[in-house]
């Protein structure tokens, strides 16, 4: 089954969105009762998107750790790392970006781009609603929380002292970078947009991000919460 075989239809994706706006990998039973279905009709749908490639089975006991570990471990459903979007029909925007980016002079260009990153993570924020915490750790779970509901899975991998973690196999950008890795300030610049708007006195934050032309990987945000 192809990818755009499952997105024509819209209760399969309905499931897609649910599953992208939980920080976590659901289990059927969950998505069931998110979206008021019987957990067999959430649990076709769940495969059937697993068939396509857009989600993968991935086993966690009581303890979180994968495999088959001890106990009685539950059938999640993760997304698969994006690298690509997901437009139906394409409209190719990154390829119109690329020219773009092309166009700009060299001089300057990575400070003009992280600007654009900024502006653009700002209206992310906006879109999501997000109120600005005091707390890292409350600003950042927001931010995973308003990119769910705007269809972008993201968690919060690890917070120590003043760096923080991000994991997201579905960045906003990703498919932007993979197409053009000159554009990679531009998603600096969005997550740094993010975090300044959910984060009391956070516009100082650094971020920098790894991962993104790995298909097989999520990417990962390291934010450096000093100023």
């Amino acid at each position: 089954m192809k990818r755009w075989d499952v997105l024509t239809d819209p209760e399969a994706r309905d499931v897609l969105a649910f599953v992208r706006s939980r920080q976590r990998p659901p289990t059927a039973d969950e998505v069931a009762k998110g979206l008021a279905l019987s957990r067999s009709v959430a649990r076709w749908r769940l495969e059937r998107l697993g068939e396509s490639g857009l989600l993968k089975p991935v086993f966690v006991n009581r303890t979180g750790r994968r495999g088959p570990g001890s106990g009685r471990p539950a059938k999640t459903y993760e997304v698969v790392p994006e690298t690509a979007a997901l437009e139906f029909p394409r409209r190719r925007y990154e390829r119109l970006v690329r020219l773009l980016v092309a166009a700009l002079p060299e001089r300057g260009r990575a400070q003009r781009l992280e600007e654009v990153g900024i502006a653009f993570g700002r209206e992310l924020a906006g879109a999501a609603r997000l109120r600005p915490a005091a707390r890292p750790r409350t600003a950042l779970d927001r931010i995973c929380r308003g990119l769910g509901e705007l269809g972008f899975q993201a968690a919060v991998e690890s917070l120590s002292g003043e760096q923080a973690v991000l994991v997201t196999p579905t960045c906003p950008l990703r498919p932007l970078v993979v197409d053009t890795p000159a554009a990679r300030e531009v998603d600096q610049g969005m997550w740094r947009g993010l975090v300044g708007e959910a984060l009391e006195h956070g516009a100082g934050a650094r971020c920098e991000t790894h991962d993104c032309l790995s298909a097989e990987s999520p990417c990962r945000i390291v934010i450096e919460l000093s100023e």
